[in-house]
């Protein structure tokens, strides 16, 4: 699958993709899908609950955050084709222009990821808000949002450590970390609203 169609496929044709040995659409875009799909549940949950002051401008929050997450699971897939592309780069290239290449591909692809989990840790936030605030009715579909986002800020926080190897003292890494936190107790009060 050619990753600028990843947001265009039908869902059968992006599980295909993923099933085959390519390695993208990987990891990554399939957690900005996840991030996506956490928003366009909370977009739904406080469209629903119009008797709630707070809905129309929590339902701005989550389109934006739906948008900004595909946007970011297209780069992921992008990005990580290009540090791919980056590790095999001809040896008759000067190393460093070779090592330049590999170090800003790889950058970009920790950036991404990190960009994802913060975008998970608010989805979550928002969608234990709309659990707790919004149309009761809803707050099954706010749950599972909140817990979707958590599983995925978790996810792309993975990605993190991995695409780089970071220690643990990296910034980035110790970021991360607080992201997967923060959604992971947003998940958890969304999830006490049933309990």
């Amino acid at each position: 699958m050619a990753t600028n169609s990843l947001l265009g496929a039908s869902v059968e044709e992006l599980l295909d993709a993923l099933a085959t040995a390519d390695p993208i659409p990987g990891g990554g875009a399939v957690a900005g899908i996840a991030v996506s799909m956490a928003a366009a549940l909370c977009c739904m949950a406080a469209r629903a609950s119009e008797g709630w002051p707070e809905s129309r401008g929590t339902a701005a929050q989550a389109e934006a955050l739906r948008a900004r997450s595909a946007r970011l699971a297209e780069a992921n897939a992008h990005v990580y084709g290009e540090a791919l592309a980056a590790f095999h780069l001809p040896g008759s290239l000067k190393a460093e222009a070779r090592d330049f290449t590999l170090g800003q591909a790889l950058a970009q692809s920790v950036e991404i990821p990190l960009a994802l989990a913060e975008a998970a840790a608010d989805v979550a936030e928002l969608a234990a808000l709309l659990a707790r605030e919004g149309q009761p009715a809803m707050r099954g579909d706010a749950v599972v949002a909140s817990v979707l986002a958590s599983a995925a800020a978790r996810a792309a926080a993975s990605l993190v450590a991995v695409n780089l190897a970071v220690t643990e003292d990296d910034h980035r890494l110790s970021f991360a970390h607080r992201l997967v936190e923060a959604a992971a107790q947003a998940a958890a009060r969304a999830e006490r609203t049933i309990a």
